[in-house]
């Protein structure tokens, strides 16, 4: 009778281990301090929200939303950049972004067949807004990762009404992670990916600012978790047996800043994002569209288009390294984070992805990192 109480108990220990972030089983990543939710929402303004759709055996899709502010995006702007780490992808918006430097809309995350789609959802947020009845061009920015394995996404499920209502939903505060929103259906690394997020803090002596990443997982290579190469330890990893399939995908990294950033700068953080991807073992193959779209919340810098002159504040090159290490650690463990957190998957045509096996990881990481 005794055991029969402790398997349940066993089962519920297990449950948790499976839900839990890495960081709370152990697992450390480099040398900065978290945020107090360690997640992009860290950054003053900075709101999300999802919205999931599962339905039947292969609807798996949803859509995800960013807002550097709660106001109106077209009438205060905030500085932007994108970075193109591999251009494999269908990210709607770039070329304004690259021209003028600066976000004028929410971006909205989702399924590659459905970005026209966002695209008309942003432009009637933005025309809905008061104030914008004159409004007649809009820079909507939407980024993709093709989740066709799991997903019926010729089935182009998502409608204007699911973007609005992510949008709507967007607040401050936690972000759930894992199969929610524009990561439902996706893939990582021959697991189940989704949405992660993570945040660094930086010290009072450097600016205090704080530094945000979200990520919606779709790509492959070889898995290393804090060093380890996992994926090759579990034998699931890129060329084994010839498979590109584990390797072929996407990644969509969004980097939120409250520092006092320009678009040059903002540029040159989209950058590390990257070496953040390729710590976990990520490679940009040819068919992985890897973007980053950067911001900076910082209320001095937001654009108003009525103005004839601008003054801007911006951190000197010289003070933007521990930016840079910032946005480095968080997209690492961001991926990470959206590992541990997506659960096991079966969707389109019974295809099927496991949840990445978490009790074995820990076990290879010697129950954890400190």
């Amino acid at each position: 009778m005794k055991q029969w109480f402790l398997l349940p108990l066993l089962i519920l220990n297990l449950t948790l281990m499976a839900q839990s972030r890495p960081r709370d089983l152990g697992v450390r990543f480099g040398v900065m301090s978290t945020g107090p939710l360690n997640a992009i929402t860290d950054v003053p303004g900075v709101k999300v929200g999802h919205v999931t759709l599962i339905a039947g055996d292969s609807l798996r899709t949803g859509v995800t939303a960013i807002l550097p502010h709660g106001g109106d995006l077209y009438r205060k702007k905030v500085p932007a950049a994108i970075y193109l780490g591999n251009g494999y992808g269908k990210l709607a918006g770039y070329s304004q972004v690259r021209e003028l430097g600066e976000l004028e809309t929410p971006i909205v995350l989702t399924n590659t067949l459905s970005v026209p789609t966002a695209m008309n959802a942003l432009i009637t947020n933005c025309l809905q807004q008061p104030g914008n009845e004159n409004v007649g061009s809009v820079n909507a920015v939407v980024g993709e990762t093709n989740d066709g394995f799991l997903n019926d996404i010729r089935g182009r499920h998502i409608q204007e009404a699911h973007v609005l209502a992510a949008l709507a939903k967007a607040q401050a505060g936690p972000v759930e992670e894992g199969n929610v929103g524009a990561g439902t259906g996706t893939s990582c690394f021959g697991w189940k990916g989704g949405i992660g997020t993570s945040s660094r803090s930086l010290p009072s002596s450097l600016g205090g600012y704080a530094v945000g990443v979200l990520v919606q997982t779709n790509f492959g290579g070889t898995l290393q978790i804090a060093g380890v190469p996992v994926g090759k330890k579990l034998g699931q990893y890129y060329f084994k047996d010839a498979l590109e399939s584990h390797a072929d995908g996407s990644c969509m990294m969004v980097v939120a800043t409250d520092a006092p950033l320009g678009p040059r700068n903002l540029e040159r953080l989209a950058k590390r994002c990257m070496l953040g991807l390729a710590r976990t073992g990520g490679i940009a193959s040819n068919g992985s569209g890897d973007y980053v779209i950067a911001f900076s919340t910082a209320t001095a810098n937001q654009i108003d288009g009525r103005e004839r002159v601008r003054t801007v504040q911006e951190l000197a090159n010289g003070n933007v390294s521990p930016l840079f290490l910032a946005a480095i650690e968080a997209t690492e463990e961001a991926i990470i984070n959206s590992l541990f957190a997506a659960e096991t998957m079966t969707g389109r045509e019974g295809h099927r992805r496991e949840a990445l096996p978490v009790k074995e990881v820990l076990e290879l990481l010697g129950g954890g990192h400190d």
